[in-house]
């Protein structure tokens, strides 16, 4: 089942995306904060679920953990998890003045600004192995097999690849050699110049 693409219409949607560790929450979080929008993440609302179906995902790092992992898979044999997700996501952009973070709606939703934050996976482990106290080895591995399983859904939800096909972006940042404040700095002047005065 594919969900239609929508329109809004006078109304701001700006969709964050990334895999692990590109900083797109933490970046999502404070730009919403700064331009007055409602902040959404997909991630929060799939742990809502995760804890209906018994799981305890409270502690940090917990989608890398061997627990995280077991819902994955359960999420890669069952795609209700993920509609469900994005059914409320796209009701959630019918409302406007938002910020989404979201690794689907970029391609669900017809409206809205669409930003893509990338790095390295090495990068990206070395920034969740000092966020969860854990190894870069660690983090490399499981972030390989974490986003072979993401990827493996949305392929069979929605026939994209998410990380290789960047057709619906408005803005590609490689964030490898930058620091969180460079990168807010940088989202801040696309937001200015580029996505209000399109409002």
């Amino acid at each position: 089942m594919r969900f239609p693409k929508i329109i809004v219409k006078e109304s701001k949607i700006i969709c964050i995306c990334g895999l692990a560790g590109s900083g797109k929450s933490t970046l999502a979080k404070r730009l919403a904060e700064k331009y007055e929008l409602k902040y959404y993440s997909g991630g929060d609302v799939l742990k809502v679920i995760a804890i209906e179906e018994g799981y305890k995902p409270f502690e940090r790092g917990w989608w890398e953990s061997h627990e995280g992992i077991r819902f994955l898979e359960e999420r890669c044999k069952d795609p209700k998890f993920d509609k469900t997700v994005d059914k409320k996501f796209l009701e959630l952009a019918r409302q406007g003045n938002v910020i989404l973070d979201s690794r689907t709606m970029p391609w669900l939703l017809k409206e809205g600004s669409k930003i893509w934050l990338g790095a390295s996976p090495e990068k990206r482990a070395e920034r969740i192995a000092r966020r969860d106290d854990i190894s870069v080895k660690e983090a490399l591995k499981a972030l390989k097999s974490k986003e072979e399983k993401t990827k493996a859904i949305y392929r069979k939800l929605y026939s994209f690849s998410l990380g290789e096909d960047f057709t619906p972006f408005h803005f590609i940042l490689d964030t490898n050699n930058l620091n969180k404040e460079e990168v807010f700095h940088i989202l801040c002047m696309v937001i200015d110049n580029v996505v209000l005065k399109s409002f």
